[in-house]
């Protein structure tokens, strides 16, 4: 099995098309391998669960014109469960490990689910306004918000699930405060918190920059047009800023700058506070061009590849515009949704349950039935309004291995993954324009070569062993040969003496 990373967008209505869907494209060809149908929704409002574990992953989506979640499974392209809600969502967060659903509301009110058991662990008003976009960290310790209201909070997700302060007022870790218009966007950088990093984006043509340990803003960049969506680079060198008005930044993070012996040394950019202004010079600026992407259609949502060589871009117009990150070159355009607006895009690896697959070895004379194969993850209605009863039962349900000995060949043949197909596959995903006979020649040439190594060291061997064993019979045969004359003098004296 070779690794494929996908395309993941959803789109939203448009008159031409009707209701919008959730499809997984192929990043390579664009060609599109799966359609989940009969969803509509909004920028933030959708969210997914990749498989692992031998656990089928799912895909959840708040319906923006209703108080309904549709969640999906990729082993069928139907609704697998519709979930009533107390309101409606403008925006709709998961955690990495799918533990825990956040959904944020037009009055500023934020729910917090659990997955698994369907408990309503808090519902509290966290903003004034509209809650615009929810992020979770990357090791879900916290819940970020984002609102109409131009504030940031932080929420210490160990807090909203306590038993003990269940029913005490819910106040933020911190507040970060500086935008002074709606904010549109909020990317998380990787580390556990709080010692990982935040970008903002607002409508106040800012992105800032923050750091969550020291509750403290870092750096303000401040663009020519209002920014509505951003994307960071997983090794944070780098990050995105895109416009409505169809204008994509490029901000590097780092900066080569001379040094005393007349070398080049590499050092970060910003990081002074509050009054560290970084102004991105308009589009007349040469060098500012050469980091400019001109889309000329609005933006609506910005992804990155695995690995950060390719730049996807949402626009309203339901098209998906694939750049190089080095060169700013456009690449191809899927116009599959063409009519129907982009609402969020996002790269993973093309499920092995995803349905219409037979078998997930990959064995053509074994016919497998995928669902039966990998269990879906669990996922159950949410309650609709808090129940302590519930909550101190707290009853998930947990999926455990099967211990069918007669089933452990077929599980361990279809989610064990040898390390020599590991460095295969990964080969081929860092370097998809090497073929496989390309490769499979160096590889035939070191075989011969090792072979005959390993010919001539058995001969050597032998030898050894030859000279080892005739060394070995020496010393024997001469230690006996002298303890039997040890044992012949006693006996020639007392002789002597007997005479």
């Amino acid at each position: 099995m070779q690794l494929q990373e996908t395309i993941l967008c959803t789109t939203g209505p448009s008159p031409g098309t009707g209701p919008g869907a959730l499809t997984l494209h192929d990043i390579k060809t664009g060609s599109a391998l799966a359609v989940f149908k009969q969803t509509t929704s909004s920028i933030n409002s959708a969210g997914f669960v990749d498989t692992r574990d031998g656990q089928g992953g799912f895909m959840m989506a708040a319906q923006a014109d209703k108080s309904v979640i549709n969640v999906y499974n990729f082993q069928k392209d139907q609704i697998a469960l519709k979930i009533i809600i107390p309101e409606r969502l403008s925006c709709l967060a998961i955690d990495r490990r799918g533990e825990y659903c956040a959904g944020g509301t037009a009055q500023g009110r934020i729910y917090l689910w659990e997955i698994a058991s369907g408990i309503l662990y808090h519902s509290w008003d966290a903003h004034y306004r509209q809650v615009n976009v929810l992020k979770f960290t990357h090791d879900g310790a916290a819940l970020i918000s984002g609102s109409e209201d131009s504030g940031v909070s932080v929420w210490l997700l160990s807090r909203l699930v306590d038993d003990d302060l269940r029913n005490e007022l819910v106040t933020p870790y911190c507040s970060l405060s500086d935008h002074t218009l709606p904010v549109t966007d909020i990317v998380c950088g990787r580390g556990a918190f709080p010692t990982c990093r935040i970008l903002t984006a607002s409508v106040d043509h800012t992105v800032k920059l923050w750091d969550l340990s020291s509750k403290s803003l870092l750096t303000t960049f401040h663009f020519p047009q209002p920014i509505s969506s951003i994307v960071w680079d997983v090794t944070e060198r780098l990050f995105f800023a895109a416009s409505t008005e169809g204008s994509i930044h490029q901000v590097n993070l780092f900066r080569q700058r001379g040094n005393t012996a007349g070398g080049q040394a590499i050092e970060a950019v910003g990081g002074a506070g509050v009054t560290d202004v970084i102004r991105i010079a308009d589009s007349d600026d040469t060098v500012q061009r050469k980091r400019l992407i001109s889309i000329e259609q609005p933006i609506t949502t910005l992804a990155l590849s695995f690995t950060t060589s390719l730049l996807l871009v949402g626009t309203s117009t339901g098209l998906i515009h694939i750049h190089d990150v080095a060169s700013h070159q456009h690449l191809r355009t899927i116009s599959t949704h063409k009519g129907a607006p982009i609402t969020m895009l996002a790269t993973l690896l093309k499920p092995p349950d995803l349905f219409g697959h037979i078998s997930l070895t990959l064995a053509p004379s074994v016919s497998l039935n995928t669902a039966d194969l990998m269990p879906v993850r669990p996922v159950v209605p949410f309650q609709r309004v808090r129940d302590t009863k519930a909550r101190e039962l707290h009853e998930v349900t947990a999926l455990l291995p099967s211990q069918n000995h007669a089933n452990c060949d077929r599980y361990s043949t279809a989610f064990t993954y040898p390390p020599c197909d590991l460095v295969r596959d990964s080969a081929y995903f860092v370097e998809p324009s090497i073929q496989g006979d390309v490769d499979q020649l160096p590889n035939t040439a070191l075989v011969a070569e090792l072979q005959l190594e390993i010919q001539e060291l058995r001969e050597q061997l032998g030898k050894a062993k030859g000279v080892n064993d005739l060394m070995w019979e020496t010393v024997v045969q001469r230690v006996i040969l002298q303890g039997e004359e040890k044992q012949k003098l006693p006996q020639d004296s007392a002789l002597g003496l007997e005479r």
